[in-house]
This record gives C-alpha cells, sequence and structure tokens, in this order.
C-alpha cells in the first residue's frame, strides 16, 4: 500500500479512525459529516493503509477488470487495493459503465475489492445516489446495452463524506453556521432514507483537535484489522461481516439474552427496520472480534447501535 501516507498524521478523531478501523476489519460501508477541515478526506485516503492485503483471487479479478478499462498501466497485476474518488460532477455512465453500444467499466466495477469514496455526498444527482442502492446491497451490478451484458461484482467499501449543513459551519468551533433550520433540514434530504439505509456506520465529526495526544498509526491498525480478518475466516465465513446475507446474519452474529433485549429495545424505542438491524447486528459482529469476543456483547451492541445515529 501507499507508504507516503499514514494514519498518524492525522491530529485527533479518535472516533472517526475507530470506525474506519471497523470498515476496515469488516469491509462496512461509512459515512462521515463534519465542517470543512475536520479530516474527513484525510481520512477517507488513509483507508487502504489498514485494509487486508489483496489475495491472489482478488489481484487476478482487479487485474482482469483494470486490464479491459486499459487501466493497468504495463504492470502484470494489479496488488494494492483500488482507491477511487469519483467527481459529483460525474456522469452516470462514468460511476456505474455503460455507453452508447458497449457496455464499459465505471467506478464501481474499477473499485471492486477496494474502496469507493464520495466526498460532498449531497452534491451527487439523486439518480446516482439511487443506482447506488442496488450495488451497495447486493455486491452486483448489471449493466445492459445493445450489444451486451455484463454482471460486475462490486465488493468494495463505500466511503462518504458531506458537511452538516449547506455552508459546512453547523459543527465547527471557530466560524458560525449561517444557515436556517429550513436550509439544513433540505440539505439532509438530498438523501434518501432507502439510500442512508445502505450505509453501516454513521460518524459525525467536527474540527477540535483536542484528542490529538493520543496518536495511532496505520500499522497498529492495520495489524488490529488482520486480527478480526482472521477470526472471521477462522469462522467459515465466506463473506466479511458487511457482506454477509440474511441467512449468514443469523449463523454468524450470534447474541445472548440480555444482549437480545437490548436490540429489542432499541428496535422500538427507534423503529428500526429489519435493513438496521441486520447493519447493527454485523456492524457488533466486527467490533467483537476486533475486541476478539466469540459472542456478541453488550458492550459490542451497545458501540454498534451508536453508530447508528444520526
Amino acid at each position: 500500500q501507499n507508504t507516503d501516507i499514514d494514519f498518524s498524521d492525522v491530529k485527533g478523531q479518535q472516533y472517526a479512525k475507530r470506525a474506519l478501523q471497523i470498515a476496515a476489519a469488516g469491509r462496512h460501508n461509512i459515512l462521515f459529516s463534519g465542517p470543512p477541515g475536520s479530516g474527513k478526506t484525510m481520512l477517507a485516503k488513509r483507508l487502504p493503509t489498514i485494509l487486508p492485503n489483496m489475495t491472489f483471487d482478488e489481484a487476478v479479478a482487479t487485474s482482469k477488470v483494470y486490464s479491459i478499462s486499459g487501466k493497468l498501466n504495463k504492470q502484470p497485476l494489479v496488488t494494492q487495493r483500488p482507491f477511487r474518488n469519483p467527481h459529483h460532477s460525474s456522469t452516470k455512465s462514468s460511476i456505474f459503465g455503460g455507453g452508447s453500444s458497449n457496455a464499459k467499466m465505471g467506478e464501481v466495477a474499477l473499485s471492486n475489492h477496494g474502496v469507493l469514496f464520495f466526498d460532498e455526498l449531497p452534491h451527487f444527482p439523486s439518480n446516482i445516489l439511487e443506482a447506488l442502492r442496488e450495488p451497495l446491497e447486493d455486491n452486483k451490478i448489471l449493466i445492459s446495452r445493445v450489444n451486451s451484458k455484463i454482471l460486475y461484482e462490486t465488493k468494495f467499501i463505500f466511503v462518504s463524506a458531506m458537511n452538516p449543513c449547506p455552508c459546512g459551519n453547523k459543527l465547527s468551533s471557530m466560524k458560525e453556521c449561517r444557515c436556517s433550520d429550513f436550509e439544513v433540514q433540505r440539505y439532509k434530504n438530498r438523501l434518501s432514507e432507502p439510500f442512508l439505509d445502505r450505509i453501516d456506520l454513521y460518524v459525525v465529526m467536527n474540527d477540535s483537535f483536542s484528542d490529538n495526544k493520543n496518536i495511532v498509526s496505520s500499522k497498529e491498525l492495520h495489524e488490529s484489522v488482520i486480527k478480526a480478518f482472521i477470526r472471521q475466516k477462522n469462522r467459515g465465513q465466506k463473506e466479511l461481516n458487511g457482506k454477509l446475507n440474511d441467512k449468514d446474519i443469523k449463523k454468524y452474529c450470534l447474541l445472548d439474552s440480555e444482549t437480545s433485549d437490548i436490540l429489542e429495545k432499541a428496535r422500538v424505542n427507534y423503529s428500526l427496520s429489519f435493513r438496521s438491524i441486520n447493519k447493527i447486528l454485523k456492524v457488533a459482529r466486527t467490533i467483537a472480534d476486533i475486541n476478539e469476543n466469540e459472542f456478541i456483547t453488550k458492550g459490542d451492541l451497545l458501540k454498534s447501535l451508536n453508530f447508528r445515529k444520526r
């Protein structure tokens, strides 16, 4: 991976770093909300430095996609996990693939086994965000054109970032927000509930760096991610926690009776959807793996519930 950047470059933001550790360990989708300068983009770009190394099969599959797209750059094999960062002005076909006749690769396919980062998320057109629901939920996308139909695998980590309001200063400790409540709500309404339901981890950030004494490096985070990754594989999982289907969630995301009661109370109190509950369970399973717990404990579940707040 890129050794020029490291998590130790980012001052403070321990909560956000913890969230990225969980995202990396279980392949979970994550959304950062915070004012400009709080480190959202810096953190997102450092996520590949803590991911497990690509397996040979992943490298071959990624290399095939890059070769077809003419992006292999003379190297025989792609060995670093992709990090794709399309601009919010990108066309739908450039993100999802397609064209007038042949189905060409888009950013969604190119980010498979890596990271797809959408900065300034609410500025992406709604038709792109709604179309993203399929690859986020099903881990695949079908591109149909006149002469071809191609099914792409989309097992990437979706990382997104947004300001808390149109002017960006709502959570700032240094600048005053000039947005009305109506403007803030209209800005947030650009993201639909069905789209937000596909996100596993919500992280609210501020621009305070008072916790900058506790510096954590990419090497430390990477080592903990690897241990959690191995625990998942040793359980016999074919997929990492973030990509488990409903059947495997029941098999691997096991709770004791006290923890089950807490989840049921949360379901009633917050009117959680079936999809939201599954997201909570999958994140809790990853937190348990990082904490080296065989079953999901009360503490693991409460931390997972905390990451659902938005």
